[in-house]
């Protein structure tokens, strides 16, 4: 199969073999999408041999359960074991034995075909596009926030960062109704957040210590240090 293939920081498009599925789901990719980590990885940020990427919605081709061959999926990236005291404790993104999809000693989506297991599947309402399903995991990430903090409508809730995943964040944060700002620094964002209904602010406009809730969207020392000063 072709594939997208990583190593030194540079990528290659090459002929690799196929995955078998060794118990797992082999997955035909219909679509993927770029995340900033797989920027940041072609960038040197991780040393990573492979082939990356894990936003996708594909085919599953072949399984051990018949029922799964055919239906169109996207899947939770971190592969885990199942019986490591992370993963005993209800912690699996923590799994001392885990694989990551595109991310740690697993090959990911950059490709033809790739493999997961059946645990980690998730069925594509038919009404849903590939064009919108393949969003499913960094909307997962961004949805993981309120997991993390309980956002109420009368909080005021500044984002700092309005890439990809932030426009992500300040759309499930809208959802909410609370009052919510998002540092931008580039027309284009700006544009998109303000048809959203959603307010652009700048740096200067940030008044430390008026927020509830901060959250941090960048990955950045800066954005970091522009989050912790909000607080």
């Amino acid at each position: 199969m072709l594939a997208l293939w990583l190593e030194d920081q540079r990528l290659d498009l090459r002929s690799i073999p196929t995955p078998q599925a060794d118990g797992e789901a082999l997955i035909r990719v219909r679509l993927a999408g770029i995340c900033s980590t797989d920027l940041e990885m072609v960038r040197g940020y991780y040393p990573y041999r492979g082939v990356p990427g894990h936003e996708f919605v594909g085919e599953v081709v072949e399984a051990s359960e018949p029922d799964w061959i055919g239906q169109r999926v996207v899947g939770e990236i971190n592969a885990v074991c199942g019986e490591c005291e992370a993963c005993r404790r209800g912690h699996p993104t923590h799994c001392q034995r885990r694989t990551v999809l595109g991310i740690l000693n697993r090959n990911g989506v950059f490709a033809e075909y790739t493999r997961l297991p059946l645990a980690n599947l998730h069925r594509v309402p038919e009404n849903v596009p590939d064009e919108k399903a393949v969003f499913t995991e960094p909307l997962a990430a961004a949805l993981e926030i309120l997991e993390q903090a309980h956002i109420h409508p009368t909080d005021r809730v500044l984002i700092v960062g309005a890439g990809r995943l932030g426009l992500l964040i300040a759309q499930v944060m809208a959802q909410i109704g609370c009052d919510l700002r998002v540092l931008v620094r580039h027309e284009q964002p700006r544009t998109l957040l303000k048809g959203w209904g959603i307010s652009p602010i700048e740096k200067p406009q940030i008044v430390p210590g008026a927020w509830d809730v901060v959250i941090e969207a960048t990955g950045s020392p800066q954005g970091f240090a522009i989050a912790r000063r909000a607080i």
